[in-house]
């Protein structure tokens, strides 16, 4: 059978579209209703299932302390990580927003962190807070353990994640306030706009797209943030650094509670798509596009 000339065509794109498909089924779609289904059963270690529970699975993690505990460093850890990096990297790409000549050295230094691991970076940073041989410690003239004092460990695990994410970021802002056109900055100069009605009158509102897309993603990276717990803390000193994807961890792989992972995992999924939901409300009244 002969095929006319937009059923070859619609032919063609469903084969440019059927191996991210594919993918996604397999690796997204396929996990998360298995993942739904072991948080209603009760799962052995082997990951079978035994018998049908219901919601009994959510009502026993909803009970735990540690669950509370760790749902709560997670909001705090996104309260902070959120809008300290969004003010770094824009202030960051704003001051490389000229071409100068020594551009490319503090462009390089600026964009570091987007070159160094997770793990890398963690054992960096435990080092240089390590209580007796960090060189924070000599600079400040203390002996605290910040990784290991219930009062700073979180703190501490959060000026690691605000340090990994602000490589990225930074790319974005700069590209986005040269991207700003040229004849609207001249405009400004002409009228004798101050330096911050130009900025948050004129330059923020041209780049909200990208000041948007930053919000979401560290939003979303924040509250799956698990790294330094698992590399650093292991959930420690008494819960202070545990987030709930180091639970999920911690029970699939640690315990092979594979039931109170799913609960915790369909949890992080609600907060970050409820999320995600209050950013776009915001793109509506604060996002300008070209």
């Amino acid at each position: 059978m002969k095929l006319n000339a937009k059923q070859q065509k619609n032919l063609k794109i469903l084969g440019f579209l059927a191996p991210i498909l594919i993918f996604s089924i397999l690796f997204v779609y396929y996990p998360f209703c298995r993942n739904l289904i072991n948080s209603l059963y009760a799962v052995s270690d082997k990951g079978e299932l035994l018998r049908f529970v219901g919601l009994d699975n959510f009502r026993s993690v909803f009970s735990r302390r540690d669950f509370r505990q760790f749902f709560a460093n997670t909001l705090l850890l996104t309260a902070i990580n959120v809008p300290v990096t969004l003010f770094l990297t824009i202030l960051l790409g704003r001051l490389a927003m000229k071409k100068r000549r020594l551009s490319p050295v503090y462009e390089t230094m600026f964009a570091l962190p987007m070159s160094i691991s997770m793990s890398a970076a963690a054992m960096i940073f435990k080092s240089m807070f390590s209580p007796t041989l960090g060189c924070v410690n000599a600079w400040l003239g203390l002996k605290l353990g910040w990784f290991e004092s219930r009062d700073t460990a979180l703190y501490t695990c959060v000026i690691l994640t605000v340090w990994m994410g602000i490589g990225f970021d930074y790319l974005l802002f700069q590209s986005a306030f040269r991207g700003i056109p040229r004849e609207i900055l001249e405009a400004a100069d002409l009228d004798g706009t101050g330096f911050f009605t130009r900025l948050f009158k004129i330059e923020l509102p041209l780049i909200s797209p990208t000041v948007f897309y930053v919000l979401c993603t560290n939003a979303v990276l924040a509250l799956m943030t698990s790294g330094p717990m698992i590399l650093i803390t292991q959930g420690g000193p008494s819960r202070s650094t545990g987030t709930l994807m180091y639970m999920m961890y911690a029970s699939g792989f640690g315990s092979s509670n594979y039931s109170l992972a799913a609960v915790v995992s369909l949890v992080a999924f609600c907060l970050t798509f409820g999320l995600t939901l209050l950013s776009f409300l915001f793109e509506r009244k604060k996002v300008f596009y070209q």
